[in-house]
Parts: structure tokens; sequence; C-alpha cells
């Protein structure tokens, strides 16, 4: 099983294992005789008893949970559908994050292109694909993990508690620099060219627009990345 090697806000390099494209089929249909149940059980429940359902309340109380059932079981379980959950499956963001509601929402919304309407083309996408992404988590920008490679990845995020305890930032105006930026500091700070680090450090702190404290450009820079560390630790 290919590995996807992810980069955390922390700047480390952590790997996750895509589940398999035969895992996610088998949880697609246990979630589909989910919706199929449900639907029968308003069938019995309207035969059996007395209560009678006005159009609107069909829609609202039968139709839209099959339609919305995906989306609203993953946006409430954290990535997860009864048939995600039973395979232990989970949806993550591309970084190792827990999606938003409008990834997960747009996702949904290209099943139409991935599912049997199009012929499954999603099916291929994901044998094609060597992260076995649908169409409609390359748009979203997420993946489908197995869920003890995520809870691994939690792990090895908690080894980086460290970095937080008793620490006090001295630029928060790091938290806004880019992955890339600080990867440009970091690659500079391990050249040990003098010149560079001190070009380096000037622009940092023009761009930042931070009154330094460090009397040395590379004490400086190191401070900056130990800071976007920080920050970026803070929010997961």
């Amino acid at each position: 099983m290919a590995e996807k090697s992810i980069v955390t806000g922390q700047y480390v390099r952590l790997r996750q294992t895509p589940a398999g494209v035969g895992e996610r089929m088998l949880a697609q249909v246990v979630d589909w005789v989910v919706q199929i149940a449900y639907f029968f059980l308003w069938v019995v429940i309207a035969r059996t008893t007395s209560v009678s359902l006005s159009p609107t309340a069909i829609i609202t109380i039968v139709i839209l949970p099959i339609l919305l059932y995906c989306p609203l079981c993953e946006i409430l379980s954290n990535g997860q559908t009864v048939g995600k959950r039973l395979f232990m499956l989970r949806v993550i963001m591309a970084d190792g994050t827990l999606p938003s509601p409008a990834a997960y929402l747009l996702r949904w919304l290209l099943m139409i292109a991935d599912g049997p309407l199009l012929g499954y083309v999603g099916v291929l996408v994901m044998i094609l694909n060597r992260n076995n992404q649908r169409l409609g988590d390359m748009a979203a920008g997420t993946l489908v993990v197995k869920l003890q490679s995520y809870s691994q990845i939690q792990v090895s995020l908690d080894e980086y508690d460290y970095l937080t305890r008793g620490y006090h930032p001295s630029y928060p105006q790091a938290a806004d620099l880019s992955l890339e930026q600080v990867d440009i500091i970091q690659r500079t700070l391990d050249s040990d060219q003098q010149e560079r680090i001190s070009q380096l450090s000037q622009k940092v702190q023009q761009i930042l627009s931070v009154s330094r404290r460090e009397s040395e450009d590379e004490f400086f820079l190191r401070r900056i990345v130990r800071d976007y560390q920080y920050y970026a630790l803070e929010e997961i």
C-alpha cells in the first residue's frame, strides 16, 4: 500500500496510508445498505400505522436525510460514515487535519461524477491515482485513510508537545509565514552562509514589520522558525 507523505505545520514530515479501493467500495456498500434500510423503515411505518406525512414532511424527514447521509455523517462524526467506521476509515485533509464542512460538501457533490450516474468514474480515478483519491477528494483536497494510520499521526504530533510547554514566542507575526517561506529560512540557515543569512534576516524583518531583539542574524531567524512552529502546533 502506498503511503502519502504530509508536512505538518510543525515543519515535521509524517506519513499516512490511504485506504484501499476495495475497502472504500465495501464501506460504500454498507452506507447504501444503511440508506436503503432507512427508506424501508419509513415505508413500514407508513403501512403499519396511521401516520400520514405531507409532501414537505416526506422531503424533510425521508428524502433529505438519505441524500445528505454522507456529508452529515462525516461532519458530525469527524470524517466517518457508518461504513467507514465499520472498516476503520476516515476522511481527512491532505495535510492530516480534519476537513471543514465545505470540504465534506464538495466531495459529496462530486459523487455525481464519481458515482453510478457516470459509470463509476471515481473508481477508475482511484485505481489510477496512487493516493486512491476520487475526483471529489482531489477537488476538496481530502484523503480517505486507515484509522489506525491516522491515530499514529496524532500520536506522532503529541510527541512535539514539548514545543509549546513553557515556551513564550517573541514574534507573533511568524504565524503569518507560509510553509514555503519557512522552508527557505531553514535551508538558508542550513547553508551556513553568513552573507545569505544576513540578507534574509533583513528581508524577514522587513516583511514581518518587526523590531528584532536578537543581535545575531542567525539567532533571529532561528527564533522566527521556532515561533512559527509554536503557533502552527497551537492550531492543531
